[in-house]
């Protein structure tokens, strides 16, 4: 393509001065590789963007988007229904914890992270205690980029620039000098969940609709919970009326080597956000998974039964062909035992990752499941720019990570195989030496 043919796309997370002049264009995808338009072949090393773990090009997905747009290509999702909606939500209902048993349909993580807030704060006022409606997330946490997800996230550049979200306060990350370089879960950290007793000291519990967070944070660098720490936040929350919310956008569906982080680090919320995963990538959905308390009561509170329980939901929630996807894509994870791949094929991706311990540049490494990150010793003044030059430097030899901040992050398949794990951490390695 043409400088002028790439002028009128505004790209998304994208430096997009610095890709116009040296543009990075994918142009098909098969397994764990995609092809460039100059027709190398590039080793996914961060299944899309946390996506597509089943690996590109399923044949199991494409058949059956297929046959949903030759039957139903759309369908108004206010007031009607079709078969695959419910068919996918029973699915979900049998791979999430009990009792999070009622799914709500959204398009994104971001639109599943909003979804959530709305749906806590509505089901406190329903309840009667209308004045819970505070959020307490988590510095260094992601939600997406809706105004609730960038008020409840932790990740200052994310908010900076749009002013007052909704009303949030932050616990504290649990990224500690004396967990670096840990494999998996730190030992010390679980007190740092005391700190929301404080915060509801400082707020005052009848002020507090959810605390927010990721069983493991993901796009801030794959930094896995201290032992015990998620369970002490649900003792929190439990003691003082106050849900507890999992985003689950990276980690459901295989990440952790477990269905959920829920189910990885033995802590059940009482709801979990999910997107990527869910179809492989292929389609955009996501899907909110509710408490069966929390659906019961605006079942119980909703008037007639014509009326509206939850004024809330999108043009596209429930699409024909993001359910079909998502069926199939959840078919092939369970069909094919992926997760327990994941679960018996981490503890050799996480040892394969520690080698680079000792290279240039790198000031800790974090692992869990199939999920990798190196934080990166930054230029005086520059934190953002030798993990920019890393990551090019990988892609000219032919392999694609994500950059984020200070931090490397790696996300093989679950299909992924282990020479090709090792190309890619030996191919890291030589990048961080040439910038020695």
């Amino acid at each position: 393509m043409s400088q002028a043919n790439l002028e009128y796309h505004w790209m998304p997370y994208t430096g997009n001065r610095q890709f116009k002049k040296d543009p990075r264009m994918i142009h098909s995808a098969d397994g764990v590789w995609y092809t460039d338009d100059r027709g190398r072949k590039i080793l996914d090393g961060h299944s899309g963007l946390w996506t597509t773990g089943l690996g590109h090009g399923r044949p199991e997905i494409a058949d059956a988007i297929t046959r949903q747009l030759a039957q139903l290509d759309y369908a108004p999702p206010f007031q009607f229904g079709h078969t695959g909606a419910f068919e996918l939500a029973e699915k979900l209902k049998e791979l999430m914890p009990d009792p999070l048993n009622y799914v709500f349909y959204t398009n994104s993580g971001s639109e599943s992270a909003d979804t959530s807030l709305k749906m806590a704060r509505a089901y406190w006022r329903l309840k009667g205690q209308p004045a819970k409606t505070r959020f307490i997330g988590r510095s260094k946490g992601y939600h997406g980029v809706n105004f609730g997800g960038i008020s409840v996230g932790g990740i200052a550049a994310n908010r900076r620039h749009f002013g007052q979200g909704v009303e949030a306060d932050h616990l504290p990350h649990t990224m500690l000098p004396e967990n670096k370089f840990v494999h998996g879960m730190p030992e010390t950290g679980a007190h740092l969940a005391d700190d929301l007793s404080e915060l509801i000291a400082l707020h005052d519990a009848s002020t507090i609709a959810a605390v927010i967070v990721e069983p493991m944070a993901g796009s801030a660098g794959v930094i896995p919970p201290p032992v015990g720490y998620l369970q002490r936040l649900k003792e929190i929350c439990v003691a003082n009326d106050i849900l507890l919310i999992f985003d689950e956008v990276i980690t459901g569906f295989g990440r952790c080597g477990a269905m959920t982080g829920s189910d990885a680090f033995g802590v059940v919320p009482d709801i979990i956000n999910t997107a990527k995963q869910l179809t492989n990538g292929v389609i955009p959905m996501g899907a909110v998974i509710a408490h069966e308390d929390i659906y019961h009561t605006f079942m119980e509170h909703g008037g007639p039964e014509y009326a509206l329980e939850f004024p809330h939901g999108y043009t596209y929630s429930a699409h024909p062909v993001a359910c079909a996807a998502g069926i199939a894509a959840l078919d092939v994870l369970v069909e094919e035992k992926l997760v327990d791949r994941v679960a018996a094929e981490a503890s050799y991706w996480g040892e394969l990752l520690h080698t680079l311990r000792d290279k240039p540049h790198v000031s800790d490494i974090r692992n869990y499941g199939f999920a990798g990150a190196l934080t990166i010793a930054p230029y005086p003044g520059e934190p953002l720019r030798r993990p920019f030059e890393i990551a090019m430097g990988l892609w000219e030899r032919g392999f694609l990570v994500r950059y984020g901040g200070d931090t490397i992050q790696l996300a093989p398949a679950f299909v992924m195989e282990r020479p090709q794990m090792e190309s890619l951490v030996s191919a890291l390695g030589e990048t961080l030496d040439a910038l020695a």
